[in-house]
């Protein structure tokens, strides 16, 4: 079984352009003018020496045969690709941002918890928006404050930190992986 997963931004479908494709011989949209380019980059925005803007936030879209979890970033996660991004995830760690977009202290930890991502490419880092789309999702794994950070092992939910306490998840992080 083989999974195709394309990585988008939330509200665009476009095929894969290469890094030093030219954005200008695209068809104007009112999109596009909007963002700046089909890509959701804008002109003259850098890149990241994988060609992908600095910007950009990771949206998984599966077909939920088998999924493939990246390491060393955030992928954003919602009620459909985040069990199946979750199983293939196999015996690794999985950490998980609940958060929503009005919340200040989930914008605080955002950086943050993209630091850690960073930093521990054993573990894998999800992130889910607990809008009305993923409230089903979200009222599963409990969830009662934002930000929650949900730390799971062999798919099920083994630490909690709730709050934006940073020391709190690097401690709950280190003693998974510890044990």
């Amino acid at each position: 079984m083989a999974l195709r997963i394309a990585f988008s931004s939330p509200s665009i479908r476009s095929s894969t352009a290469s890094p030093s494709s030219s954005c200008g011989n695209q068809p104007p949209s009112s999109l596009s003018r909007f963002l700046g380019c089909p890509h959701g980059r804008s002109p003259g925005e850098p890149l990241t020496a994988s060609g992908r803007s600095r910007r950009a936030a990771v949206v998984a879209r599966s077909n939920l045969e088998t999924a493939v979890p990246a390491v060393g970033q955030v992928t954003e996660v919602d009620k459909d690709t985040f069990w199946p991004l979750v199983k293939a995830a196999g015996d690794r760690i999985v950490v998980l941002d609940m958060y929503t977009r009005w919340c200040g202290p989930c914008k605080v930890m955002a950086p943050k918890f993209k630091e850690l991502s960073e930093k521990h490419l054993d573990v894998v880092f999800m992130k889910l928006d607990c809008n009305q789309e993923n409230r089903s999702l979200a009222k599963e794994l409990g969830i009662k404050v934002v930000p929650t950070f949900k730390i799971l092992k062999d798919g099920k939910v083994a630490k909690e930190v709730t709050g934006a306490k940073y020391d709190d998840l690097v401690v709950a992080i280190e003693t998974m992986k510890s044990s």
